[in-house]
């Protein structure tokens, strides 16, 4: 979960309702990096040739005054040999309700729910609604085996570089692609799905 560019305000900072990461989140997880960083004894530089971020984001992040994609912090991830969720401490003891990575001022929201980790893979679950215009962006930009979805509430627009699909309350879908992928709410109520996302694993 790449952006093609290091946006510092969200997955898509252009789109209106596009939302972005909560503070308290931003801050966590800057200070997760850098404990991470510096218990491999990596330096910044390293860690930016390692992961593909500049050494700049990298230092916004640990101060916690970027406000990174999950696709930026994924790659950070990849970079030190880990997961986002193992670094929002996602796992066997989380929270049951999740951890909210991601909201708009419209009211949509995404929550990590759960991880579970093997040798070369990451299996991550999350909850998300969005509601009103309110879309997010994401992509690739690592290796991924893609996200399986599962719409409870109302109907979902998935749009990749393959074309558009609608998946309605109950039905299931997929997102296989290592390109830009958008989800947005066709129902005026507002939509609520499930996603596993299976993210790889490697060592720096």
């Amino acid at each position: 979960m790449v952006e093609p560019s290091e946006r510092t305000s969200g997955p898509d900072a252009s789109a209106p309702g596009s939302g972005g990461m909560r503070q308290a989140v931003v801050e966590q997880i800057g200070d997760r990096i850098r404990a991470a960083r510096q218990e491999l004894d990596l330096s910044v530089g390293a860690l930016a040739e390692l992961s593909g971020v500049s050494r700049r984001m990298l230092t916004q992040i640990e101060l916690g005054q970027a406000n990174p994609s999950v696709a930026i912090l994924d790659r950070v991830a990849v970079g030190l040999g880990t997961t986002f969720a193992a670094l929002m401490g996602i796992g066997a003891h989380a929270h049951p309700d999740g951890v909210e990575v991601w909201s708009t001022d419209g009211g949509s929201w995404a929550v990590i729910l759960d991880a579970m980790d093997s040798d070369g893979l990451s299996v991550e679950t999350w909850k998300w609604k969005l509601v009103g215009t309110d879309a997010y962006e994401g992509g690739a930009g690592i290796l991924s085996s893609g996200r399986m979805l599962h719409v409870i509430e109302g109907a979902l627009e998935i749009t990749t570089g393959d074309g558009v699909e609608v998946v309605e309350a109950g039905g299931s879908g997929r997102v296989v692609t290592d390109e830009l992928y958008r989800y947005r709410s066709l129902h005026e109520a507002g939509t609520v799905f499930l996603s596993v996302a299976l993210q790889p694993r490697s060592t720096p």
